[in-house]
């Protein structure tokens, strides 16, 4: 089969088209024929190989393991390994494993669920890890409520426009933070206000906040830290190490809830985004679609700051 691998960390163009042996399914797992992967920022810490923790998350200490990139897919079941039990071969799914940027890729069953029947497979794909990290970063980490005053930062792609649109379904008023060209688009999700942050810095605005989603991350947490209001929430979406450990540190004083997060891919989420995409509550918005040879490019494109909403390659 075909798949993009990289047998070197760097920029998006170590990335390169090969033939490679199909995957077989273990225990628990199911094949997945992929008709379609979408890009994640966590594809290109795992092309640089940076931060370290990458790494030694088993991406490979000196140079990455030869395997295929990649980790949001949509497509059909062809076969299933011992113990799979609620999925079968001809199911349309969408989930999250490693290798969605092949023919086939196999995962644990628990990590997909069926694919919203309103979608077709490429939006199916724009789904799964930017919309789990925006509703576990809001409502398990943010602990969101109705009528909060809510600060998206990094509004414009593909976690802060699922963010946008879901912390509105929890009746929120939003703020939302992205460049002067993307505007436009997230009022269109549905944002209350919309600030750029070239032109202005949100943290002097004297706008307090019960909680802020930073899917940019580019200010100082002390800086976000004086814009939420006493018991209030920073949940910060990935990031680098030094901003991990700054958080940390920041997070012992006063009493500001200030954390990082990782979102869990589980299909009892996956049915939750479900509903609401077969609902229209939310949508996925697909910015560019790039072949499966044209990887580079693509990635290329969402390194840059370039996107609205997803990249999705299509198999």
């Amino acid at each position: 089969m075909k798949a993009i691998i990289y047998g070197r960390y760097g920029s998006p163009d170590v990335l390169r088209l090969e033939e490679i042996e199909k995957p077989v399914p273990k225990d628990n797992e199911i094949l997945v024929r992929v008709r379609a992967a979408s890009l994640n920022a966590y594809d290109l810490h795992f092309v640089s190989g940076t931060p370290f923790l990458v790494r030694l998350m088993g991406a490979g200490l000196l140079k990455p393991k030869p395997k295929p990139l990649g980790a949001d897919m949509a497509g059909t079941v062809e076969g299933a390994g011992p113990g799979v039990e609620q999925l079968k071969p001809g199911d349309e799914v969408y989930g999250c494993s490693h290798g969605s940027l092949a023919e086939y890729a196999c995962g644990p069953e628990k990590r997909f669920a069926p694919k919203p029947s309103n979608l077709s497979f490429e939006e199916a794909a724009a789904v799964p890890m930017a919309a789990l990290t925006a509703l576990q970063g809001l409502r398990d980490k943010g602990k969101i409520r109705k009528g909060q005053s809510v600060l998206i930062n990094g509004a414009s792609g593909g976690v802060g426009s699922f963010a946008v649109q879901l912390a509105k379904l929890f009746e929120t008023e939003v703020t939302a933070v992205c460049r002067t060209s993307k505007m436009d688009f997230v009022r269109s999700l549905g944002a209350d206000m919309v600030m750029d942050y070239t032109r202005e810095d949100v943290t002097k605005s004297g706008r307090p906040f019960d909680l802020i989603l930073d899917v940019a991350a580019y200010r100082s947490v002390l800086k976000y830290k004086r814009i939420l209001k006493p018991g209030g929430m920073y949940v910060m979406a990935g990031g680098s190490m030094a901003r991990m450990t700054q958080l940390a540190m920041v997070s012992m004083i006063g009493n500001r809830n200030m954390m990082t997060m990782l979102a869990s891919v589980d299909r009892k989420d996956l049915l939750v985004l479900k509903e609401h995409l077969e609902a229209g509550k939310i949508k996925p918005f697909i910015d560019k679609r790039y072949p499966l040879d044209e990887a580079a490019a693509a990635l290329w494109y969402l390194k840059n700051g370039q996107a609205r909403g997803k990249v999705v390659i299509t198999v």
